[in-house]
């Protein structure tokens, strides 16, 4: 990965900005995103999950991190790799895995699987599947927000595959013009879909790609949850002050393919192995906990209990009815 020191951001010589309980609560839901995702993609496999299924699996400290410096009522958006947001906010694991095998109790109530879930009472404004288009559904949650004159913002992610998507650029000079509290979030997981950023994109630095609009961009360790949730914690509080947008360019990777459909031959097994090995986000805080004092029978009831949530909503959701038929007219049409 590229990860030299001049380029990637990590929890500086000081220490983690993180306390011990903080890093015991990144740890839980971290492995609840790990356990949930690992459970989707067994169902996939066993045809209970239709569609498209695109995992977190290897990215998880960079929403765990994020969320951490957010409060109530902040707005987040992203694309169709949108589990682990969903946990984040607080969605929970039944309703989110009931959507994912289209049954009638889970949050789009069968109709969304997994690309297209949404929950206002969570403020979680969908995993949305055309490329790049939350970015300017985002800067729209942002506008809201100043427009009632609250101080809350909103979050927008997206991938390094929609990093240069003309609405994309649209959507800075449009948050820059107004100053719109939201933070873009580019998860650069390196591949967009099988095609490498290396590949794909003239710039390299992603993170400058708001400075023509004076949109401030940070590089971070998307591995490192306390970096992330440091460089987090910044943007917030830059959007807060009502100084306008703020980008974080998230240097993550996925451990598995861009979807469930794909085998990932456009990597090698030993570039995937040695990011499993050295750079894995939830085996970085466990060992910081160790290091901290944490028992390591305390780490395992943690892995325990997260196994027995998802167990219990894979259940939930193989056991919940299918939707009724009505239901395919339904939030389609708002009367007024």
């Amino acid at each position: 990965m590229d990860t030299t020191a001049k380029q990637v951001e990590k929890t500086g010589s000081n220490g983690p900005s993180l306390t011990r309980e903080q890093f015991l609560s990144a740890y839980y839901d971290m492995l609840l995103i790990r356990r949930f995702e690992e459970k989707a993609g067994q169902l996939y496999g066993m045809s209970l999950i239709g569609g498209f299924c695109h995992l977190y699996i290897g990215q998880e400290a960079v929403v765990v991190g994020i969320q951490m410096a957010l409060r109530d009522g902040d707005k987040l958006i992203t694309s169709y790799r949108d589990h682990g947001q969903m946990l984040v906010a607080g969605m929970t694991p039944r309703g989110v895995m009931a959507e994912l095998t289209g049954r009638a109790t889970g949050y789009s109530r069968g109709k969304g699987g997994s690309m297209h879930m949404f929950s206002r009472e969570k403020n979680f404004y969908g995993g949305h599947g055309i490329v790049g288009a939350q970015v300017a559904l985002g800067i729209g949650l942002a506008f809201a927000n100043k427009y009632r004159g609250t101080d809350e913002v909103s979050v927008a992610y997206f991938g390094d595959g929609a990093a240069n998507q003309g609405q994309v650029y649209e959507s800075f000079n449009l948050a820059a013009l107004h100053k719109l509290p939201c933070i873009f979030v580019i998860e650069n997981n390196r591949y967009g879909m099988g095609t490498s950023i290396e590949r794909a994109s003239a710039a390299h630095e992603l993170f400058r790609n708001g400075e023509p609009w004076g949109i401030p961009g940070r590089r971070i360790d998307g591995m490192d949850v306390a970096a992330v949730h440091e460089a987090a914690a910044e943007a917030v509080a830059h959007c807060r002050a009502g100084k306008g947008p703020y980008l974080l360019e998230m240097m993550t990777y996925r451990y598995r393919g861009h979807s469930m459909s794909d085998p990932a031959k456009y990597r090698s097994r030993e570039e995937v192995d040695e990011v499993r090995k050295n750079h894995d986000p939830i085996e970085h805080v466990k060992q910081v906990l160790l290091d901290a004092g944490v028992e390591e029978e305390t780490l395992k009831a943690t892995d325990v209990k997260v196994k027995e949530i998802v167990n219990d909503a894979a259940e939930f959701a193989q056991t919940s009815p299918e939707p009724d038929p009505s239901e395919l007219y339904t939030d389609v049409v708002l009367e007024a």
